[in-house]
C-alpha cells in the first residue's frame, strides 16, 4: 500500500486526469424533466401533464395511436470516442428509452409494465467521428398512454461555445401574392438561421436571406429569424411585417361571390332525403355539385353520369328540363359541377390508358350537360401511396401521378373559367401532419395524407378545397392535441391547418404550404341525418367568427385571421331541404 501511495504521489498527473475527466461529465439532455413543456423535444403525439410526475411540476405523456408509437426525441451534441449513460423514469406498458446515431452500436432498453415510476438505464460509446446522437423514448402500437420524466444523458459535453446573438437588420424585399423575401445581418458564430412566420418556424437556411412561400393573398404576416449553432439558438430578432399583394383568383374562382355556399345535389340516386329537382334548389347555393359520376370499374377510368331513374325518383325531371335548369343556374351566376367518386365510386387511375380514358369520359359529361367544371370526391381506397413514395412534392405512385396529369389536362382544355374543387376526407389531408403513407418504418395505412400531393400539384388551378369535416376520427391539430367532431373546435383546428400549412409527418423541413383563404370552404353535414359530425347553427357561427374575425375561438388559438375565407360546403342540398333549410339559413344569416 505504501508503494502504491508513493507511486500515486510521484505521478500526480494520474489523479489530475481522473478528476478532470469526471468534472467534464455533465447532463446533456435539454429539458429532461419537461418543466419547459416540450422545449427541446420533437414528439409525434406527446404533451406535458401535471400528474403523474416523478419530480418537479411536469412530466411527458405520450399516447400511441394506430401505427404511431408516440416517440419523443431530441438531438444532443456529444464528443467522439466517449462513454455516455442514458437514464429516464417511466410509467406505463411497453415503454422504451434509447439512443441512435451513436456511431457504434445503437442502444435501447424497455419495460413491459411499470405501474409506478421505474428507472430505465443504458450506456453507449460514441464512434470516432460522432458529434451528435439522438435520444428518444416511445411506447408501442396499440397500448395506452405512457409517461416519462427526468430523462438524463450524462457524459463529456462538447466544446460548443456560446449560442450566437440574435440577428439584426431584418427587412422585407420583394412581396408577391404568395411570397415574401427576407434578408438580415449575419450573426457572429451562426451556422444557420431559423425563419418564423407568425411565431411558427417555417424553414431553416444557411445564409442571410430567405423567401417564405405558400402565403395567402392580401394577408398580413409577421416574420422573425433566430441564429443557430451547436451551442444552441439565439433569441428571435425584432419582427417585421408584410402584407401580400392581391391574388389573381386563379382556378376559375374570379366570378364566385366573396363568400360562397357549396352543396351536393343527389342527381344519380335517391335516399331518405328524397329527390330535389335542380330548378328547385334555392338561389343561396352558389356551387352545386352533381353527385355522382362513377367509373364502370375501379381501374377503368371510364366515368359515367347516369341520372336517377324514374323508378327510384318519381319526380325526376326530363333531360331537357335538367339541362335547362343548368343554364338557368349559370345565367344567375351559379356554378354547376360534376362530382366524381363518392362513397361508392372508387376510382384508381393505375395506368396512363386509364388516365386518358378519365379525361375523355369526364370531358364528355361536361360537354353533354354544359357544366362549369369538376369536383373530385375520391374516397375509400381510390388514393394511396406506394411504400417508396415519401415526398408529397414529388409523388411517384401511378394513381397519384395519373390523377394529377388528368386534372391538369382538363384544366388546360377548358381554360381559366374551369372550376376545379376537391372534397377529401380528413384522413387523406390533415392526418398527414402525423403520418404520411406507410411511414419511415412501414406498417402505416398507405392512404394517410394521400391527397396532399394532388392538392399541392394543383394548388394554382384549384378553385375550392372543402375537406369533409365529418365522418372522421380524432385528428391532431397544430397544437399537438387531438380534436374530435361535434363542435366548432374541430372545424377551427382543421381549417387552421389548411390556412397555416403544416410539416408533413412531423418533418419541419417538409412543410405543406398554406392555401389561400379564398380557396377554402369548410365541409359540414347539413343535419344529423346527413352524417356524423353535425354541429348546430351556433357552432357554425363560432367557427366562422374565429376564422374570419379571431373572436369566439374557445380554447384553440388560430395562427391567423382570414376574412377572405370562401365559405361553407355541405352534404347535402337534399338533406338540408329535408331539415327545413337550416344550413342554408345559417350561411345567409352570417354572410348576408
Amino acid at each position: 500500500m505504501a508503494l502504491l501511495t508513493a507511486v500515486a504521489l510521484a505521478v500526480p498527473g494520474i489523479t489530475a486526469l481522473s478528476t478532470a475527466a469526471h468534472a467534464a461529465d455533465a447532463d446533456l439532455a435539454r429539458n429532461g424533466g419537461f418543466e419547459a413543456g416540450l422545449d427541446g423535444w420533437t414528439c409525434t403525439a406527446g404533451k406535458t401533464v401535471s400528474s403523474p410526475v416523478r419530480s418537479g411540476s411536469s412530466a411527458l405523456q405520450a399516447t400511441p395511436a394506430g401505427s404511431d408509437h408516440a416517440q419523443c426525441s431530441q438531438s444532443v451534441t456529444v464528443q467522439p470516442n466517449s462513454e455516455y449513460t442514458l437514464t429516464g423514469h417511466v410509467r406505463g406498458a411497453y415503454v422504451y428509452l434509447g439512443a441512435s446515431g451513436t456511431g457504434t452500436t445503437d442502444v435501447s432498453t424497455w419495460t413491459q409494465s411499470a405501474p409506478d415510476w421505474q428507472q430505465l438505464r443504458t450506456t453507449f460509446r460514441t464512434g470516432a467521428s460522432t458529434t451528435r446522437v439522438t435520444i428518444y423514448t416511445h411506447g408501442w402500437y396499440g397500448t395506452g398512454a405512457y409517461y416519462a420524466d427526468d430523462v438524463s444523458l450524462v457524459g463529456p459535453g462538447a466544446s460548443t461555445g456560446q449560442p450566437p446573438a440574435a440577428p439584426t437588420g431584418l427587412s422585407t424585399g420583394t412581396v408577391t401574392s404568395s411570397s415574401v423575401a427576407l434578408s438580415w445581418t449575419a450573426s457572429s458564430g451562426a451556422t444557420s438561421y431559423a425563419v418564423f412566420r407568425d411565431g411558427a418556424k417555417v424553414q431553416t437556411v444557411n445564409g442571410t436571406s430567405a423567401t417564405v412561400t405558400g402565403l395567402s393573398a392580401s394577408t398580413a404576416y409577421s416574420f422573425q429569424v433566430s441564429a443557430l449553432n451547436d451551442a444552441g439558438e439565439s433569441a428571435k430578432s425584432a419582427a417585421v411585417t408584410a402584407t401580400t399583394t392581391a391574388g389573381t383568383g386563379g382556378g376559375g374562382s374570379g366570378d364566385l361571390p366573396a363568400h360562397a355556399l357549396v352543396g351536393y345535389l343527389h342527381a344519380s340516386f335517391a335516399n331518405g332525403a328524397g329527390y330535389t329537382r335542380l330548378a328547385d334548389v334555392p338561389d343561396s347555393w352558389d356551387v352545386i355539385d352533381l353527385a355522382f359520376g362513377e367509373p364502370t370499374s375501379i381501374t377503368s377510368g371510364d366515368i359515367r353520369f347516369t341520372r336517377c331513374p324514374v323508378t327510384e325518383c318519381p319526380n325526376v325531371e326530363s333531360d331537357a328540363d335538367f339541362k335547362a335548369a343548368i343554364k338557368a343556374k349559370q345565367a344567375a351566376g351559379k356554378k354547376v359541377l360534376i362530382s366524381i367518386g363518392g362513397q361508392n365510386g372508387q376510382v384508381q387511375l393505375t395506368t396512363t390508358a386509364a388516365r386518358d380514358t378519365f379525361v375523355s369520359s369526364v370531358s364528355k359529361i361536361i360537354d353533354t350537360y354544359g357544366l362549369d367544371g369538376l369536383d373530385i370526391d375520391f374516397e375509400g381506397h381510390s388514393l394511396s401511396l406506394n411504400a417508396d413514395d415519401t415526398d408529397f412534392k414529388n409523388p411517384k405512385t401511378p394513381v397519384i401521378v395519373n390523377l394529377i396529369s388528368a386534372l391538369k389536362t382538363l384544366k388546360a382544355k377548358y381554360g381559366s373559367p374551369f372550376v376545379l374543387s376537391m372534397a377529401p376526407e380528413t384522413f387523406f389531408v390533415q392526418m398527414g401532419y402525423q403520418f404520411y403513407g406507410t411511414g419511415q418504418w412501414g406498417g402505416q395505412d398507405p392512404r394517410c395524407g394521400a391527397y396532399l400531393p394532388v392538392i399541392h400539384a394543383l394548388r394554382d388551378d384549384l378553385t375550392l378545397l372543402h375537406v369533409q369535416d365529418y365522418n372522421s376520427g380524432p385528428i391532431m391539430g397544430l397544437d399537438n392535441q387531438y380534436h374530435s367532431m361535434g363542435g366548432a373546435d374541430f372545424h377551427i383546428a382543421m381549417t387552421d391547418m389548411l390556412l397555416t400549412g403544416f410539416p408533413v409527418a412531423g418533418n419541419a423541413n417538409n412543410v405543406f404550404p398554406p392555401l389561400r383563404p379564398d380557396q377554402i370552404a369548410i365541409g359540414m353535414p347539413a343535419s344529423t341525418n346527413a352524417g356524423n359530425g353535425y354541429v348546430s347553427p351556433a357552432e357554425v357561427t363560432k367557427t366562422l367568427d374565429c376564422l374570419t374575425k379571431r373572436t369566439n375561438c374557445g380554447s384553440y388559438t388560430t395562427h391567423g385571421t382570414w376574412p377572405a375565407l370562401r365559405g361553407l360546403m355541405t352534404w347535402s342540398v337534399n338533406w338540408d331541404r329535408f331539415a327545413g333549410w337550416e344550413f342554408q339559413r345559417t350561411f345567409d344569416t352570417y354572410f348576408g
